[in-house]
């Protein structure tokens, strides 16, 4: 989920796996050898991290061709 100034959120997701809410916590993204640490919705229990559609195929994707043209 987004919010209105585009920043992913954490509300109203709920982890398959453990059936808690997830919260907006860091995780590590690594892609060719370059790594970022990103706030994501992620489960506190099992770690569990959601990377919703709209980031993974928009800022996700600009990065990922940033990187692959160096």
């Amino acid at each position: 989920m987004k919010s209105e100034s585009g920043d992913v959120r954490a509300e109203g997701w709920i982890c398959a796996k453990c059936g808690v809410a997830l919260e907006l916590l860091p995780a590590d993204a690594t892609y060719m050898g370059s790594s970022f640490q990103v706030d994501l919705p992620r489960c506190p229990v099992c770690g569990l991290t959601f990377i919703p559609p709209d980031l993974a195929e928009g800022k996700m994707l600009e990065v990922e061709k940033l990187l692959e043209d160096k």
